[in-house]
């Protein structure tokens, strides 16, 4: 087949191309920026904006398949950018698997869909959406899985995959910002830390993509549905924050402050940066100051059932994996 993936330059749309070509399929990318090491691989690769209808028909002309993972991601900017990256994007790649009879896509949803700043201890996807979201990435994320899982038919199958907190190897921002914030003195729990959370790695996620959509080739038991997706190894956020750490031979985090002053905070910074104009993102938001505070685990029997997803590598295998590529600079040990 010929599979498309949009943002095959980024971490998780990477590691999908690579166990797509360690299968042997024919791999399209498309992204805004240039990669090289893509097409090195025999991807072919274009460039442009999801937000470009006549950029996304070109991609996906003569596929078979799309996986679309590409997104704008962060918890800070103004909604326009967010919605023309998530939602305008997203609705171009569905008319274009439309116009071109493609048969399956799948989509890299977020976890975040469901959470309105409050525990989430082991539910499953009957959860509803959030009513309210503490940031514009979510708030995209929900309404494009909506329209994803709105357009499954007979003609396309469609799946949305949740994955939480992918890491490992290859990371270009959950490990990177909590390492850089350690080693400038300026990372702290959010209360106790003992809240437990769900983490992917990179692996995991990427082969619950490929199974996803083989199911959907095959019985489509998955049709139409958002699935989540972790380690299934729950963790208390201090220990996943230290052992990510150690992994970078740092010393664990000593410092904390409480939930409701990081909100606070969170809600200054956030009022202050949009009376400035400001389009950095804040030390603290409200988003933040709840995702490091509350818990978040998920039920993910529903995919192991419906396309026999399995995380082949364990949370321990990971960090092992994180710390040798920690331990490299440009491919030399350090």
């Amino acid at each position: 087949m010929t599979i498309l993936v949009t943002g095959g330059g980024g971490f998780l749309g990477g590691a999908i191309i690579d166990q797509l070509l360690a299968r042997g399929e024919s791999v399209r990318s498309i992204s805004r920026g240039a990669y090289p090491a893509l097409e090195a691989k025999g991807v072919e690769c274009f460039q442009g904006d999801l937000a470009d209808k006549d950029a996304v028909l070109k991609a996906t002309e003569g596929c078979d398949m799309v996986y679309h993972v590409a997104a704008k991601a962060g918890v800070w900017g103004r909604y326009d950018s967010f919605f023309q990256a998530n939602v305008a994007g997203t609705r171009n790649v569905i008319e274009a698997c439309k116009t071109h009879g493609i048969k399956v896509l799948v989509y890299t949803s977020s976890p975040s869909v469901t959470f309105a700043g409050e525990d989430e201890n082991g539910v499953d996807e009957s959860i509803p959406y959030a009513t309210e979201f503490l940031c514009n990435y979510p708030k995209t994320k929900a309404q494009a899985e909506y329209e994803v899982l709105g357009a499954n038919c007979d003609a396309l199958a469609t799946v949305a995959l949740r994955p939480h907190l992918i890491w490992g190897p290859g990371d270009n921002h959950l490990v990177p910002r909590i390492i850089t914030r350690a080693r400038a003195g300026k990372l702290k729990l959010v209360g106790s830390g003992d809240n437990k959370v769900d983490a992917t790695y990179i692996d995991n996620a990427a082969s619950a993509h490929l199974a996803a959509a083989d199911e959907l080739c095959n019985g489509k038991s998955c049709a139409g549905k958002a699935y989540f997706i972790s380690n299934d190894e729950p963790i208390a956020m201090r220990n996943l924050l230290n052992q990510i750490l150690a992994a970078a031979s740092l010393p664990p985090i000593t410092k904390s402050v409480p939930p409701g002053v990081a909100y606070g905070v969170g809600a200054l910074m956030e009022g202050t940066y949009t009376l400035l104009g400001k389009s950095e993102e804040p030390m603290m938001t409200r988003f933040i100051a709840r995702q490091l505070s509350t818990t978040h685990w998920y039920n993910i029997d529903a995919a192991k059932r419906d396309f026999g997803y399995e995380a082949k590598v364990p949370m321990e295998e990971g960090m092992k994996r994180l710390e040798t590529w920690l331990s490299k600079d440009d491919g030399r040990e350090k």
